[in-house]
């Protein structure tokens, strides 16, 4: 996993008035909890845009006034319009506890069933899994080459080294499905 620098601001004034005088000025609100500790500080836009617009999931090495700490991102709300970055909660972590994480899925190869005219979907973007951050991947890669037509990947048949996946077993994460032309083609080929 990737650890992304991030410096912050200490807050002192709480509560609505005070969150949007911040967003007013490009400040984002932000809460630190987990191992025992809480806080509340602001960081800038900038300072969070490169965490906030990618696909990776990274640990974060927070310093806060003369206080640091490594931190995964647990969760972010958004303007349901504008999309702007309205706060964001941090998740004290350490090496010896588990957390839980979402990360993104890659899929790679040719699926024989694409061959075949079918159409391969990605139905899950990301999966949760449970793990030491320092030893969770950046995203789990799934190899579809050996996938036919009609097939599907469930949950249950992905493997994530050191981490275990909290996701419902038979959730489908990927399938290649039949598409009208290889419907004819398999109806022309009888």
């Amino acid at each position: 996993m990737k650890t992304f620098e991030l410096t912050g601001t200490p807050r002192a004034e709480y509560g609505k008035k005070a969150a949007k005088a911040l967003r007013k000025q490009d400040m984002v609100p932000c809460n630190l909890y987990g191992l025992g500790e809480q806080m509340t500080f602001t960081v800038t836009v900038d300072a969070v845009r490169k965490l906030i617009y990618t696909p990776d999931t990274m640990a974060v090495s927070l310093t806060v006034g003369d206080k640091k700490t490594m931190a995964v991102v647990k969760e972010m709300q958004f303007h349901p319009l504008t999309g702007n970055v309205l706060h964001i909660d941090f998740l004290a972590v350490d090496e010896k506890k588990p957390v839980t994480v979402e990360i993104p899925v890659q899929l790679t190869g040719l699926a024989e069933g694409v061959r075949a005219g079918g159409k391969l979907s990605l139905d899950m973007r990301k999966l949760k899994v449970c793990g030491i951050y320092t030893q969770i991947p950046e995203r789990v890669v799934i190899d579809v080459t050996n996938m036919g037509l009609g097939k599907r990947l469930a949950v249950s048949e992905v493997t994530v080294e050191n981490c275990t996946l909290k996701n419902v077993p038979e959730a489908c994460v990927a399938q290649v499905r039949a598409t009208r032309a290889s419907a004819a083609a398999e109806s022309a080929a009888e």
